[in-house]
C-alpha cells in the first residue's frame, strides 16, 4: 500500500521512512509472524540490498521503550491490537550493525567493533544514574562508554567480549525486563577477516561475543540476527539450542525480505511508471525465496527515482555498484573446462544442478569450487528454479541485471588472462599489422576455446557479434602504440573496429559477423563487402594511415575464420 510519495533511496531508518513522507512497502506482518514462532535467537539470511537493515530498524522500533507508537499507525501490524498492547514500546532493545566492521588488520577491525558497541551503549547514560543499578553496575556501564585521549573507546578486548552481556544485563535491571538484540549483517567482519588475512582471530572474538550474549545470558528475551551467509553452527554458535534460522529456501517470511510482484506493480502503478513493468521484471526479478518470486527492492527504488527525475528510460545496473562482485572473480579465476561450460550454460539462460551447502565457514569457500556455487546462491549472484531428488538445487542466474555482472567481470577476468602472456598476445596483434590472416585466426581461435562464451543465444544476431566484438577490443586494449576506436563513424556508417598504428602509418578496418549455420566463407565475404560499400577505410585516410588492412571475420560459437581484402 501506497503511505507516502517520496522514493527512499538509501533509507535505512524506519522512523526516518515514516516520518520523512518516502513511500513505504508495508513489511510489519514481520513482527506478527515473529512472534508467533518466536526463538531465543532467530537469523535471517538474504543477499544484499533486499531490506534487512530496513527491517531491523522496524523491529528496533517496534519493541524498544520510549518509542512513538504513531509511526506504525496503517501499517499491517497495527491491525493486532491485543500483540500491540502487550509488547510495543516494552522492551530494552540493543540494536547493533555490524556492516562497516573492517580493516586491513585485526587490531583495526577490533577498533571498529569497539566503537560501534560503545556507541550503541551511549544511548543508554541514564544507567549513569539508575537507581536501580549497584554503584558496581553503574562503573560497569562507565567502562563501556570510557574514553582514551585519542576520542577511542578504551574498552579492552575481556570487557568488549563481555560487551553485549553486560548492556542487556543493566538493561533488564534498570527496566524491570529482559533485553532484546538486534544485531545486523553479522557476518560482516568473518567476511573482511578472511580476505585481509586474520579470520582465525576474529572468529575467536566474535564466537566468544556472540556465545556470551546469546547462550549464557539470562537477561536476553530474544535475539534477531541477519546476514548474507548462514556461518556453520560449529564456527561461532556452538551450544546455541533455541536457534532458528530461515534461509532463501525457507517458506516462512519469504515475502518480508524483497519486493513481491503485487508490490512493484502497486509501486510503479503510484508513480506512473507501469508502461516499464515488463523491463522492471525482465532486469531485476527473478529471485526465488521459499516458492515466491522476489524483486530486488534497492534496484526497483532507484530505477523509479531515475525515472521520476529524467536521468533513465532503460534500466541501469544498480546492484553492482553495492559491492566489488569480487566473488564472481574468484569463482571463474578457479573455473576449469567443466565449470567454464556450465558458467555458459547459465548465461545462456540455461540452468546447473548443484548440492548447496549453507553451513559454510569461511575458510571453506576456497577449499573446494563446489562451495563457491553455495555462495553464488546464498549472495544472490544465483537463485533457485527447483530442486531434483538426491537434493541438487537447480540453480539459474535470476535476471539481466546479474547477467550483466557476470559479462562483465568474466571480461575483466579474460583480459587479465591474455595479458599474462604478454608475448603471445602482442605476437597475435602484430599479426594485424603484418596482415597474416593464418596467425589472426590461428590466434583468435585460440582465445575463443579458452574463453568463457558470454554470447546472447537467443537474441538477435548483432547481440551475438557484440561478444566476438568485445574480445577483440579486449586484446587490442593491451597495445600502447595503438589508436583503437570501436563502432566510429567512418564513410557511411559505423565500421566495428578502426586501428591506427601511427608509428608505421598503418590504418586497420576489422568487421566481424557471425556465421549463421557455421557458413563461416559467407559471413566473412559478407565482412568485405560493407567494408568497402559503406567505405569504413575513409577516417583512417583522413589521418594520414598510408597502408590500409581490411579483415572480415566470421565467428560461430568458438571458431571463427578470417579473410583480408
Amino acid at each position: 500500500m501506497a503511505i507516502k510519495t517520496k522514493l527512499p533511496m538509501g533509507i535505512e531508518n524506519f522512523e526516518e521512512m515514516r516520518t520523512g513522507g518516502f513511500y513505504y512497502v508495508d513489511k510489519t506482518g514481520l513482527i506478527r509472524d515473529l512472534l508467533e514462532n518466536l526463538g531465543k535467537v532467530n537469523l535471517f539470511t538474504r543477499p544484499r540490498r533486499f531490506g534487512k537493515t530496513l527491517n531491523m530498524s522496524m523491529l528496533r522500533y517496534f519493541f524498544e521503550a520510549g518509542s512513538c507508537s504513531e509511526i506504525f499507525e496503517g501499517l499491517e501490524i497495527s491491525k493486532e491490537k491485543e500483540l500491540c498492547a502487550e509488547y510495543m514500546g516494552k522492551f530494552p532493545v540493543i540494536s547493533v550493525s555490524l556492516k562497516s566492521v573492517e580493516g586491513e588488520n585485526y587490531e583495526e577491525a577490533r577498533g571498529m567493533l569497539r566503537r560501534i558497541i560503545g556507541n550503541e551503549a551511549l544511548r543508554f547514560q541514564f544507567l549513569l544514574q539508575s537507581d536501580r543499578l549497584s554503584e558496581t553496575e553503574r562503573n560497569q556501564y562507565k567502562a563501556l562508554i570510557e574514553l582514551k585521549g585519542n576520542g577511542e573507546y578504551a574498552m579492552p578486548e575481556g570487557l568488549l567480549r563481555d560487551s553485549l552481556l553486560i548492556l542487556s544485563r543493566l538493561l533488564k535491571k534498570h527496566y524491570g525486563k529482559n533485553t532484546i538484540l538486534l544485531i545486523d549483517e553479522y557476518d560482516v567482519p568473518l567476511d573482511k577477516a578472511y580476505q585481509s588475512g586474520y579470520y582465525d582471530a576474529m572468529v575467536k572474538l566474535i564466537r566468544i561475543l556472540f556465545g556470551q550474549a546469546l547462550k549464557t545470558n539470562d537477561s536476553l528475551y530474544f535475539a534477531v540476527l541477519t546476514g548474507c551467509l548462514r556461518v556453520s553452527k560449529e564456527s561461532i554458535f556452538t551450544g546455541l539450542n533455541n536457534f532458528n534460522v530461515y534461509t532463501i529456501r525457507e517458506a516462512r517470511y519469504n515475502e518480508y525480505f524483497g519486493f513481491t510482484d503485487e508490490e512493484v506493480r502497486e509501486m510503479l502503478a503510484f508513480y506512473g511508471f507501469m508502461e516499464q513493468y515488463g523491463a522492471v521484471k525482465e532486469w531485476y526479478d527473478g529471485y526465488r525465496f521459499g516458492s515466491l518470486g522476489i524483486y530486488c527492492p534497492w534496484d526497483v527504488i532507484n530505477y523509479c527515482g531515475d525515472l521520476r527525475d529524467g536521468n533513465a528510460v532503460k534500466p541501469r545496473n544498480y546492484w553492482v555498484n553495492t559491492s566489488s562482485n569480487d566473488i564472481i572473480r574468484r569463482f571463474v579465476g578457479r573455473a576449469k573446462a567443466v565449470t567454464r561450460n556450465e558458467i555458459e550454460l547459465l548465461i545462456e539462460g540455461g540452468s546447473v544442478k548443484k548440492k548447496i551447502r549453507q553451513d559454510l565457514t569461511y575458510r571453506d569457500l576456497d577449499s573446494d569450487i563446489d562451495n563457491l556455487w553455495s555462495l553464488l546462491y546464498t549472495t544472490g549472484y544465483l537463485t533457485q528454479c527447483g530442486e531434483d531428488d538426491d537434493d541438487r538445487t537447480e540453480l539459474v542466474i535470476p535476471n539481466r541485471e546479474i547477467r550483466w555482472i557476470f559479462v562483465e567481470q568474466i571480461r575483466e577476468w579474460f583480459k587479465a588472462e591474455a595479458a599474462r602472456d604478454s608475448g603471445r598476445l602482442e605476437s597475435f596483434c602484430r599479426a594485424f599489422q603484418e596482415n597474416n590472416v593464418s596467425a589472426i585466426e590461428e590466434g583468435f581461435n585460440a582465445y575463443l576455446r579458452k574463453t568463457i562464451s558470454i554470447r546472447d543465444v537467443n537474441g538477435r544476431k548483432d547481440r551475438k557479434e557484440n561478444f566476438y566484438h568485445g574480445i577483440l577490443l579486449g586484446l587490442f586494449g593491451n597495445m600502447d602504440d595503438w589508436s583503437v576506436m570501436s563502432n566510429a563513424e567512418s564513410g557511411e556508417g559505423y565500421g566495428d573496429i578502426l586501428v591506427e598504428v601511427e608509428g608505421e602509418g598503418i590504418g586497420i578496418v576489422i568487421e566481424l559477423k557471425y556465421a549463421e549455420n557455421a557458413d563461416f566463407e559467407a559471413g566473412c565475404r559478407r565482412a568485405l563487402q560493407q567494408i568497402k560499400d559503406r567505405n569504413y577505410e575513409e577516417a583512417l585516410v583522413d589521418d594520414g594511415m598510408e597502408t590500409i588492412y581490411r579483415y572480415g571475420i566470421a565467428c560461430y560459437k568458438k571458431r571463427c575464420k578470417v579473410i583480408s581484402g
